[in-house]
């Protein structure tokens, strides 16, 4: 039966004696002789209803605006413009196509496991990932490949990454040494050509700058996550610390969140000691191996952008053997940001070589080998043993086996 409050009729509604004892809660006014309520009346009443439930809706709509806000997409705001923003031009004095040579190291990576060839060597694709994530492309410099070709491909590249291993002397370390001469060379000649240093790398140019092959020191730092200790009254600024979020920094010196994996290092005294090591870098960080002995642990050159780190910035987001890797989300994080400056630092390189060059002797033309199911050591690993082919042939499938094609 239809509610009498919706009905403007001017009859009176007939109500029985047990609906209005029932009916407690509403009550209106009626008379014996059953006079009617006009429409003006009614009029009245609601009026006064309509205005109390207005005022109410449009608080409740305020109040939801303020704890949901609506999220508009761009086609529903307000534009006076006639067109769309356009994208900003791309920056002409950056290399937006940046590409980095990464010196390969004597051996498999596996201890023999994959290929025990004399002439075999490596490159752990975690470092090929580390520098991919960040924005730039990777060709492989084949350490025992003849020098001129190396050179070759020293012109096909932004920047130079010497990775972790053993190899301390031989034709690594010269072919290292000669690389690292050319890139100060090539820095000093005004085209900026930025370096990076890891583990092995840290090692290899601590001996190089200080001129002392006997320099470093034995350590227990194997397999070990740790903290960055910065130096006092350093400043980040330029560093690759730069762009790290200040709650990321200061959890650097309070959360193990960077891998160590060397038996070498060098003390800050030692460091500082030598009159070569100390006019060259800064010391940005210092870290504590097991025994509690503290070691340098990054630096980072003061006229040149080299950058040398005595840990493992690419381990966190890419290897898995090592028991010891922090995989955190901060680990995550500092993986990105050291690989982010590195890149960033490429990209001011002005070297453009031809496109067809760059393709024909990047890393994918090689496929890398997975190692991981010995859980220990590296995931993945490129391997370099094929025979020599003659300069200016077309190889097949694409690939020179590390032979720049001219």
């Amino acid at each position: 039966m239809p509610s009498h409050f919706l009905s403007n009729s001017p009859s009176t509604p007939t109500t029985k004696a047990s609906d209005r004892q029932n009916d407690t809660s509403v009550s209106l006014p009626s008379t014996s002789t059953s006079s009617s309520i006009s429409p003006d009346m009614w009029n009245y009443l609601w009026i006064p209803f309509l205005i109390s439930l207005s005022k109410e809706l449009t608080l409740a709509r305020s109040a939801t605006a303020t704890t949901s806000p609506s999220i508009l997409l761009p086609s529903q705001l307000a534009d006076d413009s006639p067109s769309a923003p356009k994208c900003p031009a791309p920056d002409t004095n950056l290399n937006y196509r940046p590409v980095i040579g990464i010196l390969s190291h004597p051996g498999d990576g596996a201890s023999g496991r994959l290929n025990n060839a004399t002439n075999a060597s490596y490159i752990a694709a975690s470092y090929v990932k580390f520098v991919e994530s960040a924005g730039a492309r990777i060709i492989p410099l084949i350490y025992n490949e003849p020098r001129e070709i190396l050179f070759e491909k020293l012109n096909l590249v932004n920047g130079v990454l010497f990775t972790g291993g053993w190899a301390k002397t031989g034709l690594y370390f010269d072919t290292a040494k000669a690389i690292f001469k050319e890139v100060l060379a090539r820095n000093d000649a005004g085209v900026h050509f930025p370096v990076y240093a890891i583990c092995l790398g840290f090692e290899i140019l601590t001996m190089i700058i200080s001129e002392d092959n006997q320099i470093l020191e034995t350590y227990n730092a194997t397999d070990q996550a740790s903290t960055l200790q910065f130096m006092e009254n350093i400043s980040i600024e330029g560093t690759v610390f730069q762009r790290f979020p200040p709650v990321l920094l200061k959890k650097l010196s309070t959360d193990c969140l960077v891998m160590q994996n060397h038996h070498y290092g060098i003390s800050p005294q030692r460091f500082q000691g030598n009159e070569h090591l100390s006019s060259f870098f800064e010391i940005l960080t210092n870290s504590a191996d097991e025994d509690n002995q503290v070691y340098v642990s990054t630096v980072q050159a003061r006229n040149y952008p080299v950058t040398a780190f005595q840990w493992h910035p690419e381990k966190n987001a890419f290897e898995w053997g090592l028991s010891m890797i922090p995989h955190s989300e901060d680990a995550i994080q500092v993986t990105q940001h050291v690989a982010n400056f590195f890149v960033s630092e490429a990209r001011k390189s002005l070297n453009r070589p031809p496109a067809r060059k760059v393709l024909d002797n990047l890393i994918y033309n090689y496929s890398p080998t997975y190692c991981g199911k010995a859980g220990k050591g590296y995931d993945e690993v490129y391997i370099f043993a094929e025979p020599e082919t003659p300069n200016n042939t077309r190889c097949a499938h694409g690939n020179c086996h590390g032979r720049v094609k001219l």
